[in-house]
């Protein structure tokens, strides 16, 4: 008899995925939208003296990093850069306390950050793609394997 899909899955994988994906869309997102006018975005980055290869850096990051972390494709590390792009973002750009939409943006920045650790530390879980490549650790390169 074959099993359903979400049998064959604990609950907490099924959260799992579900974090990971809620935590990758804001960065898909920005990262697309950034992308989508990229002449806006430089004039912007210009303006807060960010030079165009940091835009462009950040564009990749967030798109990059973001389908990372929702195909659980070296989440761990996409997770990581996330959450560390996350800090210096909130440190950087969100600390004129005075104004309470800068600190809800410091605060969204911390919180954010703070799943993308507990999710480098936990890992992607069994649904995604690093766990598929784990079943096959012995065939796959040292470093990926390590990184995994």
């Amino acid at each position: 008899m074959m099993k359903s899909i979400a049998s064959r899955f604990r609950s907490a994988d099924l959260v799992l995925l579900l974090g990971r994906l809620l935590l990758a869309l804001i960065f898909l997102h920005e990262g697309s939208s950034l992308a989508a006018d990229l002449a806006s975005t430089i004039d912007t980055f210009a303006n807060l003296g960010i030079s165009a290869p940091v835009a462009l850096a950040t564009i990749a990051l967030q798109i990059g990093a973001g389908i990372s972390v929702a195909a659980g494709f070296l989440g761990r590390l996409g997770a990581t850069a996330l959450a560390l792009f996350c800090l210096a973002t909130a440190f950087l750009f969100h600390t004129n306390f005075a104004s309470q939409n800068e600190f809800l943006h410091f605060e969204k920045d911390l919180a954010i950050a703070g799943g993308m650790f507990v999710l480098a530390a936990s890992g992607a879980g069994s649904i995604s793609v690093d766990n598929l490549l784990k079943r096959r650790a012995n065939s796959l390169h040292p470093w990926l394997r390590a990184m995994l």
